[in-house]
């Protein structure tokens, strides 16, 4: 459904939105109404909320794609932002269109743990690793999720002999190596996790199967 004063502004470009995955910020919309709209070229700016003027972003400042990544200018965590584009086409410059207001700490999705299997004959030890940030410490390495949130990690068993779609749930936690015990000889076991953040109460996604046979 188009907003009434948009009908007049054809290459105007519609849906502005942030998606965010462990911190990694990008600015998404699609393009105008107009069929024309989709040789348009596009220009983004940012701003924290509160702030008067609008800052540009150079590498997204004329260009063709739908997307510009905003990661480096929002790692202000806690601070409300909000992005908007413009379309240009054929000299004519279309009015900005805005985003709803963004908040990485409240809304990026944390990703699931990365999840390692090591067995024995009766157990299966698993080893989890917090989903990483895309900023960095001074030595170069990323700084993990559980810098910024208290998480927990969820760990599912699926006993393939079974149910391959059943997952029950052998820990909740924060350790990052749990071991599961009195396990079936011969059987094939698949382990998936998930991180689980109690103060938003929001989980991740599951992590990718690890399977063994015992």
């Amino acid at each position: 459904v188009l907003e009434n004063q948009d009908v007049g502004d054809p290459i105007k470009p519609q849906k502005v939105e942030f998606r965010s995955l462990n911190f990694n910020s990008t600015l998404h919309w699609q393009p105008g109404w107009a069929r024309e709209a989709r040789d348009a070229l596009y220009f983004v700016q940012y701003k924290v909320y509160g702030q008067s003027t609008w800052q540009s972003k150079e590498d997204c400042w004329g260009i063709p794609s739908n997307f510009c990544d905003l990661t480096h200018e929002t790692s202000d965590i806690q601070e409300p932002f909000y992005g908007r584009v413009r379309a240009a086409l054929a000299g004519i410059y279309s009015n900005w269109s805005l985003s709803c207001r963004f908040t990485p700490w409240r809304e990026t999705v944390i990703g699931p743990p990365m999840v390692t299997v090591v067995h024995s004959n009766k157990s299966i030890t698993v080893k989890l690793q917090a989903p990483r940030s895309p900023y960095k410490r001074k030595k170069g390495s990323k700084i993990p999720m559980t810098n910024y949130y208290d998480l927990l990690y969820q760990v599912f068993i699926i006993n393939n002999l079974l149910d391959e779609q059943h997952r029950a749930l052998v820990y909740e936690g924060k350790d990052k190596v749990i071991k599961i015990q009195d396990l079936r000889p011969g059987v094939s076991y698949c382990i998936v996790a998930k991180t689980y953040v109690p103060v938003l109460d929001r989980s991740s996604a599951y992590s990718s199967r690890q399977c063994t046979v015992l």
